[in-house]
């Protein structure tokens, strides 16, 4: 992704924000580090971060998990009742 100082961002904002609208999103800086990322309005989101283990001790699965239940399903695919 492209970066652009303040002064330059302003000097050709009108065709940054039309290449913004193409899909082709850039980072303003200011004294070299990164403050600001411009994207079309419409741009799809990120996928959300996955993090694994948060809920680690709220959720109890239980032993049998694999097997709960096997005797009814088996039963509703012969048509028994």
């Amino acid at each position: 992704m492209r970066t652009f100082n303040i002064h330059e961002a302003k000097t050709h904002l009108s065709r940054l924000v039309d290449e913004a609208e193409q899909g082709d999103s850039f980072v303003i800086a200011k004294a070299g580090k990164p403050k600001v990322k411009v994207i079309r309005l419409d741009a799809p989101e990120g996928k959300a971060e996955r993090r694994f283990g948060s809920l680690k001790g709220q959720i109890l699965v239980p032993d049998d998990f694999d097997t709960m239940f096997a005797d009814e399903i088996e039963k509703m695919f012969d048509g028994e009742e």
